[in-house]
């Protein structure tokens, strides 16, 4: 299934990378529900997992990556106890950003998604930064193509 394809439920095998949250009693709010504040931490642990794994950094050195934009679309409400899972996947890579899906799901359910541009910014001069090649080639290993 196509990731963009409304007429299907979005799934978290759709990503190719995943990851989970565990859920805190304190992150429940007055109708007893998580907070969709913390939604968009759910996306951070999503995406931080692969931009900058220590194992295997994909920010240039003198580089780091930053948000440019992000849309989350809530689709129903997170319960505590428990966990969600957070799938990732890129759907383009730019000169120097990448444009990111991610799905934030619970016991299965597709809780919330969203699509976050990152850019590389060079840390000293603060303007972006081209993705080098090595940078691209790991990149595409997560990249899903969607339908137009």
């Amino acid at each position: 299934m196509a990731p963009n394809d409304t007429t299907q439920p979005l799934t978290l095998d759709d990503f190719p990378s995943r990851t989970y949250d565990k859920l805190r009693y304190a992150d429940t709010d007055r109708q007893g529900h998580v907070n969709n504040a913390l939604f968009s931490t759910f996306l951070e642990t999503g995406r931080v997992e692969f931009l900058y794994s220590p194992d295997d950094p994909l920010a240039s050195d003198g580089a780091s990556f930053v948000i440019a934009n992000l849309n989350l679309q809530l689709r129903s409400e997170i319960t505590w106890p428990g966990t969600v899972d957070i799938g990732t996947a890129i759907t383009r890579i730019g000169n120097s950003s990448i444009q990111l899906l991610q799905g934030i799901f619970q016991n299965g359910t597709c809780a919330a998604t969203a699509e976050t541009v990152i850019v590389q910014m060079n840390d000293e001069s603060r303007s972006s930064h081209p993705l080098s090649e090595a940078t691209r080639t790991k990149l595409a290993g997560w990249q899903i193509h969607q339908a137009e």
